[in-house]
């Protein structure tokens, strides 16, 4: 077998037969996840501090709220309601800024390199993406764990927990591409930093993650419409603590989210190399 330069194909020996490109394509996304979740075990400071903002939310905001009762939550508790919104706002926070993890790769030298290789750009974003959707995962534990400590109902089975995991994994997957995005075109760390500050209370706070869709204006009931984080607060609301909603919808608008946002990231990706 003998390899040509980089970008072109690989002129395979005689008898020889690689592997269909969809299992390539899938080994090298979960090689490049692997990497992102390996730098966890060099560094878990991250997880600890990053405990910290979802903790004040459910103690402070959702013990006083629940209190006080001034936002009407039904039959469930406030608490028990602002819990799901408080597990996808963490995976936000961990996923929005993560475009900056491709800058500090291109200021290395590494992405040069790994975009000079026959991998498709398509399967180094899903890979960066879905390593970032396991630390947002990390977070999610975390949050659900403090919960049942704060005397959250939540479900037994394991079955709706697996299922939130996926919906967490895709919401914080859809984040991470939209700030690969915004990397590919500002280019610059500090320019990243300050849109990823300008746009995640807006997203946060256009989203039913506090209170109900049916309390907010109306042009903030359109703008929460086209807000894929409200999809996922609704599947995580269902799933964890029982209040209806349609799951079938949810996971349809987060996977046309994610392939929007990795199509959208790999096809900027390479500016950030020249």
């Amino acid at each position: 077998m003998s390899v040509q330069s980089a970008g072109q194909p690989i002129a395979w020996a005689e008898g020889y037969r690689p592997r269909g490109w969809g299992a390539v394509l899938l080994s090298r996304v979960l090689t490049f996840c692997w990497v992102e979740v390996a730098k966890i075990r060099h560094d878990r400071t991250e997880l600890y501090t990053r405990a910290i903002q979802p903790a004040l939310w459910l103690v402070i905001f959702g013990e006083t709220f629940s209190r006080i009762r001034a936002i009407p939550t039904g039959s469930k508790p406030y608490l028990d309601f602002m819990t799901p919104g408080v597990i996808a706002q963490s995976a936000l926070f961990v996923a929005i800024f993560y475009g900056i993890q491709i800058i500090w790769d291109r200021d290395a030298g590494v992405l040069t390199k790994l975009l000079a290789t026959p991998t498709p750009a398509t399967a180094l974003i899903a890979g960066k993406a879905f390593g970032a959707s396991i630390r947002s995962l990390l977070q999610a534990v975390v949050v659900v764990v403090l919960a049942a400590i704060l005397g959250v109902r939540m479900p037994l089975n394991p079955l709706d927990y697996a299922a939130a995991a996926v919906f967490v994994v895709l919401g914080a997957a859809f984040f991470s591409t939209l700030s690969l995005t915004i990397a590919g075109l500002v280019l610059k760390r500090d320019r990243l930093m300050g849109i990823g500050q300008a746009i995640t209370m807006p997203l946060f706070f256009a989203s039913n993650a506090l209170y109900p869709i049916n309390l907010m204006p109306g042009w903030l009931q359109v703008l929460s419409s086209v807000n894929p984080l409200r999809y996922e607060i609704d599947a995580l609301r269902g799933l964890l603590i029982g209040t209806p909603s349609d799951l079938a919808l949810d996971l349809a608008v987060l996977v046309v989210a994610c392939a929007a946002g990795i199509f959208a990231s790999s096809r900027l990706i390479r500016r950030l190399s020249q």
